[in-house]
């Protein structure tokens, strides 16, 4: 969770896009599907083998819509949060500020904030070390969010996990709703409370981040990559759309807004499919197989060998391809990491780093994702961490879309 909440988003992007939008990266039709060996599927709906007629129509009328352009809707609003929260400021300008905070609640949120730095540094501690670079007010609240996204992810993966039922997550979302609201049930909820009440950050991603959860509760194959993509969106790609407008886009930056959700949300779909990839084994022990049903068949692989957890030729060339996808992601988010604000660069490029290396990892492990855990070491996580900090120093020129003025 750590190296996902360090920056992540999801994909499209415009014509004016300088590279391939990550629409693309997600297979739409079977001629596109077989490039990443997947015989993919027809949406349309057909009676007995033939498309009628009516069927047609309504396609055309009604095109059926990937888990990408669905995810972009939440994008789009997210961007749209943090385009409204900058009007506001520019009206309230040379405005005083009359409110005053009692000294009580102000030590009692100061106290919630420390706590979850402390949980933070003891789970994640070079997402730590990466957090002291950023201001003082967006350094706590990125520690809130980390604290609520940990803890919804220990609900069906801690040691609670086997009681862990839908009417539990029910009111997850429902306690979710009330901080939202202000009304916050413990010292956790209460930082995340505040935080959300300072930065344009929608409620919807931390909805999904639930619905990745229940979706763990009852579902163990993914029929293709369209299906996966989504959940990966859901358990990671959300994190980039809550943490986003805490670390702040660069003043000086040229992008759209929705661009650069865009670029975070690839480094957690890139994250995601990472922790994937490493964990197949482990998954595999536990029923779970989070790896294309259709692409699988296509390699001539079924879930049998992936229970026998033996490397073959056909699994290398397999995981190639999954390893190649998986890059791709970070491609586009590599894009995006220079619009963010100069504090927040740094914890992003240790991310994308030391999750790229994991790929490098599985590799020199011939693909046995079965018996080996694929990892980064210190002595490389280390040296990874001046790099980053360097590029992230260097910034660069603006590679994702420009907003269009009327």
């Amino acid at each position: 969770m750590a190296g996902v909440l360090l920056w992540v988003i999801c994909p499209r992007e415009n014509a004016s896009f300088s590279a391939t939008p990550l629409y693309s990266l997600v297979p739409r039709n079977r001629l596109q599907a077989r490039s990443y060996n997947s015989k993919g599927c027809s949406r349309l709906k057909s009676w007995t083998g033939v498309y009628t007629a009516a069927s047609l129509s309504s396609a055309v009328a009604n095109p059926p819509r990937s888990s990408a352009e669905k995810v972009y809707e939440v994008v789009l609003k997210q961007a749209a949060l943090v385009k409204e929260q900058k009007k506001e400021r520019a009206l309230d300008v040379g405005k005083e500020n009359d409110q005053t905070e009692s000294m009580t609640r102000g030590d009692l949120l100061n106290g919630a904030y420390d706590r979850c730095g402390e949980v933070c540094a003891e789970y994640a501690k070079t997402f730590y070390l990466g957090t002291l670079l950023m201001t003082p007010e967006r350094r706590r609240a990125v520690w809130a969010i980390y604290v609520w996204c940990r803890r919804t992810d220990e609900l069906v993966d801690g040691p609670n996990a086997p009681h862990i039922t839908p009417k539990a997550l029910d009111r997850w979302e429902q306690r979710l709703g009330e901080l939202f609201e202000g009304r916050p049930y413990d010292m956790y909820d209460a930082a995340l409370s505040d935080t959300v009440s300072k930065y344009p950050v929608d409620i919807q991603p931390f909805k999904d981040m639930i619905q990745g959860m229940r979706m763990d509760l009852k579902k163990s194959r993914y029929k293709d990559f369209d299906e996966l993509y989504l959940y990966c969106y859901y358990v990671a790609g959300t994190v980039g759309l809550m943490s986003v407008p805490v670390m702040g886009i660069a003043p000086e930056s040229k992008a759209s807004t929705e661009s650069v959700y865009n670029a975070a949300l690839a480094l957690g779909i890139a994250n995601q499919l990472t922790n994937i990839l490493r964990d197949v084994g482990e998954d595999a022990r536990r029923g779970r197989i989070y790896l294309p049903q259709d692409e699988l068949t296509q390699a001539g692989l079924s879930d049998e060998d992936i229970f026998n957890g033996k490397v073959t030729e056909k699994w290398r060339i397999f995981m190639k391809g999954q390893i190649k996808r998986a890059r791709m992601f970070f491609d586009e988010a590599e894009k995006g990491v220079a619009e963010l604000s100069d504090a927040s660069r740094w914890p992003v490029w240790a991310s994308l780093l030391l999750y790229k290396q994991i790929l490098d990892s599985i590799e020199a492990n011939d693909y046995d994702n079965f018996s080996k855990r694929a990892y980064v070491g210190k002595a490389k996580k280390f040296a990874s961490l001046p790099i980053a900090y360097g590029r992230a120093l260097m910034g660069g020129g603006s590679k994702l879309a420009k907003p269009t003025r009327s």
